[in-house]
């Protein structure tokens, strides 16, 4: 069966879209027992344990981290670092409590260094952030092409000088987005990131996002990723999660709401813009997508 040929960085084009930025990073040096809680919405967390111990806790669940480990929490979700017994505190008014990218706090006992970020969506509403995890954790065992991060991480905290915050900030953004990739060469979990390791997928994948409004059928998105309509159907949904018609829509649908909110286009224009023939039939997606007509949506 030939492999089709597969537009360039398929991801990096997703990423673009989903527009990941740093808000903020600081480096924390916390003494003895701590409990930082991350609550923030529309902020989502990365954090690197450079020194000592703690634990992850997220819903519930809790993950031992130490040295060299790092964890990142794409869907924004609330968390905690912590290690011992102690009250609560913020961890985002501790960070902007920090003159300058370095903060030491805490009473004595154990050390634990981490360095800690926060970055956003901006586009929050991207159907690609459902198909991130809740939480990468990449271990100190496989982090070695972490190190040069680290390292600059730490120059630039220790000797910080003008333009610390973006030098910081735009470290963080390629680390995440090595992060990404490398969760989506191991993942099982089903996605968008574990359908990219199949060429045939990864074809169907490039061309939806390059030109979502294109008049696309099971037919054409199967005969681009060189499957039969059968074969697609099935590796398509089992791999991503959900049938390729499902995954076409959410993504049409988000780049409409982009053009009611950014461009002043008749809703039948936006219709047309993406991918959909009759206004009316884009008007009843919408209003089953998001709970309201498109011309309502516009005006909230």
């Amino acid at each position: 069966m030939p492999v089709p040929q597969t537009p360039s960085d398929v991801l990096g084009a997703i990423l673009r879209e989903v527009r990941f930025t740093t808000a903020a990073y600081r480096w924390l040096e916390m003494s003895g027992p701590f409990r930082l809680v991350f609550d923030r919405p529309g902020l989502r967390g990365v954090h690197l344990i450079t020194g000592g111990a703690c634990e992850l806790a997220l819903a519930g669940e809790v993950v031992a981290l130490s040295a060299g480990d790092t964890v990142i929490l794409p869907q924004g979700d609330d968390h905690e670092l912590r290690y011992g017994s102690a009250p609560a505190t913020s961890g985002f008014e501790l960070a902007a409590r920090a003159q300058g990218v370095r903060l030491r706090h805490g009473t004595d006992g154990p050390r634990t260094t981490i360095v800690c970020g926060a970055f956003v969506a901006g586009e929050p509403g991207h159907p690609a952030l459902s198909g991130l995890p809740r939480v990468i954790l990449v271990p100190a065992s496989e982090s070695r092409w972490l190190t040069p991060y680290v390292e600059a991480l730490r120059q630039e905290a220790f000797d910080a000088g003008p333009g610390s915050d973006v030098v910081m900030a735009r470290l963080s953004d390629a680390m995440i987005a090595r992060a990404i990739r490398r969760h989506g060469e191991v993942t099982e979990r089903p996605g968008w990131l574990a359908g990219l390791r199949d060429p045939h997928l990864a074809a169907a994948l490039g061309a939806m996002h390059s030109q979502p409004a294109r008049p696309w059928t099971l037919a054409s998105l199967a005969a681009t990723a060189r499957l039969s309509r059968t074969a697609f159907a099935a590796r398509f949904s089992a791999a991503v999660g959900e049938p390729p018609v499902h995954y076409l829509r959410a993504l049409r649908l988000h780049k409409a709401r982009l053009l009611l909110r950014d461009e002043r286009l008749t809703v039948a224009a936006v219709a047309a813009r993406v991918g959909y023939s009759s206004e009316f039939a884009f008007a009843a997606a919408f209003r089953r997508a998001y709970g309201v007509p498109p011309g309502i949506w516009r005006s909230i």
